[in-house]
């Protein structure tokens, strides 16, 4: 395998992980409207996510600049082209961590409620924006000869991308919920679990539309093969959250995005970014990626990086690891 095949590997695990991670992170902003019922609640849930969102975004940054070393043609194209939608996340990414910081940082009434409500749609709006993105990828966009992005923002706007957006919504919702009935006690895991059996079912029916109509436009063999464990593993979720085993169902959820991120990213191979215009003017691994030293040197630091990284964030999530509830949250001052 060439070094650009295994750097393209390598950036669809970064994503998996960034998924993985910030999808739960996502959901739960979103759930601070659609489940808490009381400023409380809210804190609770909050809470579950406090001592790790920041961590989980560092998967983002890695993918990001994982991009721009390996595939600079890939990250110029992607970047310049999806401009809007790329700055719109990345401001909600930003007003998020300021709005986590600045909740607490004054009692009022109104105070607290503008940031929570900047958390909700800050949340809600990457999980939709990020599954948008992707669609636009696989299916492919406006790329002329010179590998320029050459369409506009509404193209970027077409059934199947606002479908894959509604499927990351709706996925990273429901695996938010699965995560709060995991990390809570008392009412709000009961109401938890009872949300995330209704979000599963809702999740089902889009992200099996999705996935066939990526297999049929652009899969092969071992995309079918991820699809059908999405599939099996999104059911499974569905009836161990039903069975009140959140475990097993946050690793199925979490199992879901692995899997349909490895579809699309195994619909897409070899190109990184095709074009609708002319098959040949796609960007390819071999076209769009950097020199084997630049590969060479990259693999090295990875190989030296990745296993403290993992290590520092399995150590966090371990000390952070028991329940919560509203009976530990102090009152405010």
């Amino acid at each position: 395998m060439e070094l650009h095949d295994v750097w393209f590997v390598l950036i669809a695990v970064l994503w998996t992980g960034y998924f993985f991670l910030e999808g739960f992170d996502f959901g739960i902003g979103i759930l601070t409207k659609l489940l808490a019922r009381d400023r409380a609640e809210k804190r609770v849930l909050i809470n579950t996510i406090g001592p790790v969102w920041d961590g989980n975004e560092v998967w983002l940054l890695t993918a990001g600049g994982a991009t721009f070393a390996a595939f600079p043609e890939w990250y110029a194209t992607l970047f310049s082209g999806f401009y809007l939608p790329l700055l719109i996340i990345l401001v909600c990414l930003i007003i998020r961590g300021v709005a986590f910081e600045y909740r607490v940082k004054r009692p009022g009434e109104n105070w607290q409620r503008n940031w929570e409500q900047a958390i909700f749609w800050t949340s809600l709006i990457p999980a939709l924006l990020w599954g948008v993105a992707f669609g636009n990828i696989v299916r492919g966009v406006k790329i002329d000869a010179h590998k320029e992005y050459v369409g506009n923002f509404f193209d970027l706007l077409n059934p199947y991308a606002i479908l894959g957006g509604l499927v990351t919504l709706t996925l990273f919702t429901f695996h938010g919920t699965v995560f709060a009935s995991l990390k809570t006690v008392g009412d709000i895991r009961t109401r938890a679990r009872a949300l995330a059996l209704k979000l599963g079912l809702v999740t089902a029916v889009l992200a099996l539309g999705f996935l066939i109509w990526t297999q049929i436009d652009t899969g092969d063999g071992w995309s079918l093969a991820a699809m059908l464990v999405a599939v099996v593993a999104l059911v499974g979720a569905i009836i161990a959250i039903k069975a009140g085993r959140e475990g097993w169902s946050f690793a199925l959820s979490g199992l879901t995005i692995a899997a349909a991120v490895a579809m699309l990213f195994l619909a897409l191979f070899p190109n990184v970014m095709p074009s609708s215009l002319n098959p040949e003017w796609s960007l390819t691994v071999t076209n769009a990626s950097s020199s084997p030293y630049t590969l060479k040197i990259m693999t090295w630091c990875a190989a030296l990086a990745t296993p403290l990284v993992l290590l520092y964030q399995s150590w966090t999530y371990w000390v952070f690891r028991k329940r919560i509830g509203t009976q530990h949250i102090a009152d405010a001052h």
